[in-house]
């Protein structure tokens, strides 16, 4: 009786799993990555310290009809000029931020300062902090953007130990990373 009981249960079992398969069903696939919203016009990178450094901050860009309009907070830093660009890569998953790679620079352009006509897209130039290592700063810049070429969302965001000089091809001398930050698309302004 155990064993005919037990085949039973067995042919009952094989029938419910062939009743629940699904032979047309495609395989699994990773999901596609999302498009940026269209109409994008606010964007943010939080940034947070590479190996060794205490620098963290946050960076907000936000269309403005000669541009985007960037914000920028950060604290840790020794007191001056730091270099401060926008990286071809949001990637920040090296402990020096390397993996952000050069500045971002679609257009083929020399490096120079943020104010010159022909300069990376990345050139944002210095941001310099107080003597308490704080910098508040904003600014328009006419060559950013959040759709195109000139397009900085998922770039990375780096600040420099040292001063940028504006001029060094094709960095500006602008010593190791000491923050990283990816630019994603920022949550709507709240009214």
């Amino acid at each position: 009786m155990t064993i005919r009981t037990t085949g039973m249960k067995l042919a009952m079992a094989a029938a419910i799993l062939a009743a629940c398969a699904q032979p047309d069903a495609p395989p699994a696939q990773a999901a596609p990555v999302p498009e940026p919203t269209p109409g994008t016009d606010r964007a943010v990178a939080v940034l947070h310290p590479t190996e060794g450094s205490s620098v963290s901050g946050l960076v907000r860009f936000e269309a403005h009809p000669d541009g985007v309009l960037v914000s920028v907070r950060v604290q840790g830093l020794t007191p001056g000029n730091h270099g401060f660009h926008v990286h071809e890569f949001g990637d920040c998953s090296r402990p020096d931020g390397t993996a952000a790679g050069g500045h971002f620079n679609p257009l083929d352009e020399p490096h120079a300062a943020r104010e010159a006509h022909a300069r990376h897209v990345g050139d944002l130039g210095n941001v310099t902090a107080d003597e308490e290592g704080g910098v508040e700063t904003e600014y328009v810049d006419p060559m950013l953007g959040f759709a195109g070429a000139a397009s900085i969302l998922g770039r990375g965001v780096i600040v420099h130990a040292d001063e940028d000089d504006l001029t060094t091809q094709p960095t500006g001398a602008a010593g190791g990373r000491v923050a990283c930050g990816v630019v994603g698309v920022a949550a709507p302004a709240e009214e």
